[in-house]
């Protein structure tokens, strides 16, 4: 009798792990962050994503220049053996067309809120050319640095109104404080040749964005042939942290797509 429990026990422990090993890996989800913000934006969507059975990082964006910080993933990137799915907020749009590019481990490209350019443009340039961009007079004044480069923040009683406008007002003042400035240089650095070109790309953003406005987002995923848009109605430049459900849902779409 003993002997035949532990046969059974064997075989069900060979069925379990022929099972594991069918099973399809999941791609890992590696997130970046934008200007005037940090790696906890993501928190809501991480333990979602997580819950759901996806690895997951969210990446540390220095910004403070395009090609640095795109180095800085791209390093991360050169980590991960399974399949990726990488993610970009508002800067961090720039900084994963970059370091995605030429990486055939980056099986889609999301960009929530975020910059998609084309070879020769910049942050500034997409978020400033078409009208609804407001954070110029937000800005508060530059903060020197050694190297002669310029550090920029959101003022922080303007910081809700601006940036995250769809946040409760406890959130955004925690946001405001913690926020991370952004160099000059960063925002109007040139972008090189962008993954999107051969990469699957995703759009969500919110029709109330102050930072870069719906039409400039529309502008950027058409041009980009993107596979799939989300428009969250009411949501600020930060929808990842007012609607992480639905940035998660797509983020999950692209992991997902054939």
């Amino acid at each position: 009798m003993n002997k035949l429990f532990a046969g059974l026990g064997l075989a069900t422990a060979m069925v379990s792990a022929t099972a594991a090993l069918a099973a399809p890996v999941k791609p890992t989800v590696v997130l970046v962050h934008g200007a005037f913000a940090d790696s906890s934006s993501w928190n809501g969507v991480v333990k979602i994503l997580e819950k759901d059975g996806y690895p997951v990082i969210a990446a540390s964006n220095p910004l403070r220049s395009l090609k640095g910080d795109a180095q800085s993933v791209a390093d991360v990137l050169k980590s991960i053996k399974t399949p990726v799915v990488l993610v970009g907020h508002s800067y961090g749009g720039p900084v994963i067309s970059e370091a995605a590019y030429g990486n055939a481990n980056v099986k889609a490209l999301v960009y929530v809120a975020a910059i998609a350019p084309e070879a020769g443009e910049s942050t500034a340039d997409l978020a400033g050319r078409f009208p609804g961009n407001t954070l110029g007079p937000t800005l508060a004044p530059p903060v020197e640095l050694a190297d002669g480069g310029k550090d920029l923040f959101i003022q922080q009683d303007k910081f809700h109104d601006q940036f995250a406008a769809d946040v409760p007002n406890a959130d955004a003042k925690l946001m405001a404080a913690t926020q991370r400035p952004v160099t000059v240089a960063a925002l109007n650095e040139a972008s090189s040749e962008p993954a999107w070109k051969t990469v699957p790309s995703y759009f969500v953003y919110g029709d109330k964005d102050k930072n870069i406005p719906a039409q400039a987002q529309v502008f950027m995923a058409e041009r980009a042939h993107a596979k799939k848009t989300v428009v969250v109605k009411g949501a600020s430049h930060v929808v990842m942290v007012s609607n992480p459900k639905v940035v998660a849902s797509l983020i999950e779409t692209a992991a997902t797509a054939k």
